[in-house]
């Protein structure tokens, strides 16, 4: 992990997503899972774009069963994005950075947005 990804898991995944004060963008991979790695460097760069603002996470589901039978996650990587405690959006699969950026943006604009209001 980088300075800028928390690696979470079984225990500390409460305190750390779930109790977040911003949103969390977590990536559910494994260490022998190829698309997983592939995503791994867009993963480090959304999270050093969007630092303050988003916090981003990764689970090995390897390691972390309960959270990631808990969320039903079947394929990684799977990234959810985690709002308010719950979670506010899903992409499974290997993206780019474009599909994750919308996915941030629209979530991290709506709270600033609400803000304003």
């Amino acid at each position: 992990m980088s300075e800028h990804v928390k690696e979470v898991n079984d225990t500390s995944f409460e305190q750390d997503v779930i109790n977040a004060d911003v949103p969390v963008l977590v990536d559910f991979w494994a260490e022998w899972c190829a698309p997983c790695r592939i995503i791994a460097p867009t993963v480090e760069a959304m999270a050093k774009e969007y630092e303050g603002r988003v916090r981003v996470a990764k689970l090995n589901v390897d390691y972390n069963p309960s959270v990631a039978a808990a969320y039903g996650i079947k394929g990684i990587p799977t990234l959810i994005l985690f709002r308010d405690g719950k979670e506010a959006e899903r992409i499974v699969g290997a993206v780019g950075k474009e599909p994750l950026s919308r996915l941030v943006e629209k979530h991290v604009g709506t709270k600033v947005q609400q803000a304003q209001a």
